[in-house]
C-alpha cells in the first residue's frame, strides 16, 4: 500500500530568490539582442605606415616591423603612405618581400599632393595588393644605377636592367597591372601623373584622403600569398599609425650622406686629438663612437670608394704630420685630398641620395686646419719655452763668482757651488773677480759655462755670501779648549 505525501510548500521568498538569476540572464540576452553594437558590427581596423624618406635599411626594418605588428593585431588592412625619391635596391627588396608575404592586405597610397613614388617607390607600389595615388602626385623613373659610383659596362648595365625588368613585370602580372608601362619605367625612366597612372592601369584608384581611400577599396577582393581570396572591409575603419621607434629614427638620420660624412670627420678628428694629446680620453671616446656610427652609415648609402680612399689617405697624412717635421707640407696635401674625396664620396646618380653639402665640406676642412694649427702652435711654443726643471733649466740663470774664473773657478748658483769656466776667455785676459755676476750659457756634465752678465750689478766681495765654514778663524785646540781656558782664567797660547 502506497501512502501519498502532500506536496511540500516553499516559502515565497525562496521562490523569488531562485528566480533572480534566471531573470538576470533573460535581461542580459535581451540587451545583447537589442544592442546596436554587436560583435558582428565592430568597426574594422586599419594600420598606417609611412615611407616619407629615402629607402634605406632602417626604413626597411621599420616597414617589416610595422607589417608584423599589424599581423599580430589582426587588422583588416595595412596602408603604406609613400613619398620617396627612391633608395637602395637591397632595402627595396626587403620591403617588397615583406609585402608579398604579408598575411594582411597592403594598400600602397602615394600621398599627399605633390608626393612621388620614384625609383624604388615604383617597385613597392607594384608589390602592394592595391595601388592608389592622391591627385597631384607622380610615379616612375625606376631605372637602376650603380651603387658604388662606378660606371657600369654595357654588359653589366644590360644585366642589371633586365633583372629589374623581370622583377617588376612579375609584380605587375601578380597584381594584374600594366606590365609594359612598368618595363618602360625601368628601361626609359618613364614618369606619369596620377590620372595617367589610372588610365594606364598602373594603379587601382585615385583617393584624395585616407577616409576616401578606405571607402573606395571597401569590398575589393585581393589574392593573398597562400592563394586565398580576401575581401576588404575598410569602410569607416578606425585607423592607427605605427611610427619609427627611436632606434630606427637614429639609423635613418645618420643614413643621410651629410650626417654620415660629419660622423666620419668627427671620429677621425677625435682620434687625431687623442693621439696628439694622450690621456684626455674624451676626444678618443667621442671619436671612436662617431667613427663606428659613420662606418655604419657608409654601409647604408651609395658611396664612391675612391672618395673614401682619398679621405682615408688624407687623415693618414694628418696623423703622420704629428710625428714628422714637414713644415706644413703634409697638412696641405692632406687637406687637398680631404676636399677632393669629400666631393667624390657619394654616388649622386642613385635616386634619393644627394652629395655632401659644399658648406659642410669646407667647414670641416677649416676645422681640421684650425685644429692642426693650434696643436702645431702649442708644440712650437713648448719647444721654444725654457725648461723649468733639471740641469737645462739653469741656462740663462745668474750666478755669483766665489772663486775667480781664470778661466775656471767656482760659481754660487741657486744655493750650490758649481765648477764653472768662463766662455771665450783668452790667455792674458784678466780673470773674472769674486762677486761678479755671470750668466750660464751651457752645461757640460757638472760644469757650467758662463759669461759676464750685464743684466744685474756685481756684488761687492765684502757682501758676498760665504759657504759654510768659509772665513772662520781657526782656534788652537778647538773651541772646547778655548772655552775651558777662559773659565779657569788662563790665556790661550
Amino acid at each position: 500500500m502506497i501512502t501519498s505525501q502532500p506536496p511540500v510548500a516553499f516559502p515565497g521568498y525562496i521562490v523569488l530568490f531562485r528566480l533572480v538569476p534566471v531573470l538576470c540572464m533573460l535581461a542580459g540576452m535581451a540587451m545583447l539582442a537589442l544592442s546596436p553594437t554587436s560583435a558582428q558590427d565592430e568597426l574594422p581596423e586599419v594600420r598606417v605606415l609611412d615611407i616619407d624618406d629615402t629607402i634605406t635599411p632602417a626604413m626597411a626594418q621599420y616597414i617589416e616591423r610595422g607589417i608584423a605588428s599589424a599581423e599580430n593585431a589582426n587588422v583588416d588592412a595595412i596602408v603604406i603612405e609613400i613619398d620617396t625619391p627612391g633608395g637602395l635596391s637591397s632595402a627595396m627588396d626587403d620591403i617588397d618581400r615583406a609585402i608579398l608575404e604579408s598575411e594582411v592586405p597592403v594598400i600602397a597610397w602615394v600621398s599627399p599632393r605633390g608626393a612621388r613614388a620614384a625609383s624604388a617607390g615604383v617597385f613597392i607600389t607594384y608589390a602592394s595588393h592595391i595601388a592608389a595615388m592622391a591627385p597631384g602626385t607622380s610615379i616612375g623613373s625606376a631605372s637602376p644605377v650603380s651603387g658604388d659610383g662606378s660606371d657600369m659596362s654595357d654588359t653589366m648595365e644590360a644585366k642589371v636592367t633586365n633583372d629589374a625588368v623581370s622583377n617588376i613585370r612579375n609584380l605587375a602580372n601578380l597584381r594584374g597591372r600594366n606590365a609594359d608601362w612598368a618595363e618602360s619605367a625601368v628601361r626609359d625612366a618613364a614618369n606619369i601623373t596620377a590620372d595617367e597612372a589610372l588610365d594606364l592601369n598602373v594603379i587601382n584608384l585615385i583617393a584624395a584622403d585616407l577616409p576616401t581611400l578606405l571607402n573606395e577599396v571597401d569590398g575589393m577582393q585581393v589574392t593573398m600569398a597562400d592563394g586565398s581570396a580576401w575581401t576588404l572591409t575598410t569602410a569607416g575603419a578606425e585607423t592607427s599609425t605605427t611610427s619609427m621607434n627611436v632606434f630606427e629614427e637614429l639609423l635613418q638620420f645618420i643614413s643621410n650622406p651629410t650626417i654620415a660624412y660629419l660622423l666620419m670627420s668627427f671620429g677621425a678628428l677625435g682620434i687625431f686629438l687623442e693621439l696628439s694629446n694622450p690621456g684626455t680620453f674624451i676626444p678618443g671616446i667621442v671619436g671612436v663612437i662617431s667613427l663606428v656610427l659613420g662606418l655604419y652609415a657608409l654601409g647604408t648609402i651609395p658611396v664612391n670608394w675612391t672618395g673614401v680612399l682619398l679621405i682615408a689617405i688624407a687623415f693618414g697624412l694628418f696623423f703622420l704630420d704629428l710625428f714628422v717635421t714637414s713644415f706644413g707640407i703634409l697638412l696641405v696635401a692632406g687637406l687637398s685630398l680631404f676636399i677632393i674625396g669629400s666631393y667624390m664620396l657619394v654616388d649622386t646618380s642613385v635616386p634619393g641620395f644627394e652629395g655632401v653639402a659644399p658648406f659642410v665640406i669646407w667647414t670641416s676642412a677649416a676645422l681640421i686646419a684650425a685644429t692642426a694649427l693650434i696643436i702645431g702652435g702649442a708644440v712650437l711654443r713648448s719647444m721654444r719655452s725654457k725648461p723649468s726643471t733639471g740641469a737645462p733649466s739653469l741656462v740663462g740663470e745668474i750666478g755669483v763668482v766665489r772663486r775667480p774664473l781664470d778661466p775656471t773657478g767656482m760659481v754660487h748658483l741657486q744655493g750650490e757651488l758649481w765648477t764653472a769656466t768662463a766662455e771665450g776667455m783668452q790667455p792674458g785676459d784678466p780673470p773674472i773677480p769674486v762677486g761678479a755676476n755671470v750668466e750660464v750659457t751651457a752645461i757640460h756634465g757638472l760644469r757650467l759655462v758662463v759669461q759676464p752678465s750685464i743684466s744685474a750689478p756685481d756684488v761687492p766681495p765684502a757682501t758676498v755670501a760665504r759657504s759654510r765654514g768659509e772665513g772662520v778663524i781657526p782656534v788652537v785646540g778647538g773651541v772646547r779648549d778655548a772655552r775651558l781656558s777662559e773659565m779657569h782664567g788662563h790665556d790661550t797660547p
